[in-house]
């Protein structure tokens, strides 16, 4: 009779390693890096809008996790985030101080897998970029 009850124990333990892959394997498949990031920089307003491509079918549990600001290779903030709008692409804005010639960065990362980074120069004829 013991013998019968080790071989249930494995099979039970085997149905339910088989189970939790079944059920956590679909949201990792659907888990991506962001698809796309574009910035653009105001000049005037001395804003950095970072426009991000980053599809989610559930944005509460696979979401943007962070976007990163840097100017000329120095990180000026590490922006957190616990979700992300439905609406793809969406756009996040942070207030920047950049001259002219200065180097603009955003990395965004995914808070499952994957970042993208986009970079810009800051141009002294032409406002927005």
């Amino acid at each position: 009779m013991e013998k019968k009850s080790v071989i249930s124990t494995g099979v039970f333990c085997a149905f339910l390693f088989a189970l939790m892959a079944f059920c956590f394997s679909p949201q990792i498949s659907y888990a991506d890096a962001p698809k796309d990031v574009k910035i653009e920089y105001d000049a005037g307003a001395q804003t950095l809008a970072v426009t991000i491509t980053h599809k989610s079918p559930f944005p509460g549990f696979h979401h943007i996790k962070t976007v990163e600001i840097k100017k000329n290779s120095a990180v000026v903030s590490t922006n957190k985030y616990d979700n992300q709008p439905k609406e793809v692409p969406f756009t996040y804005t942070y207030k920047v101080s950049a001259s002219a010639g200065d180097t603009l960065e955003a990395t965004v990362s995914c808070n499952i897998t994957g970042s993208k980074t986009a970079t810009i120069t800051v141009s002294k004829a032409v406002e927005k970029i």
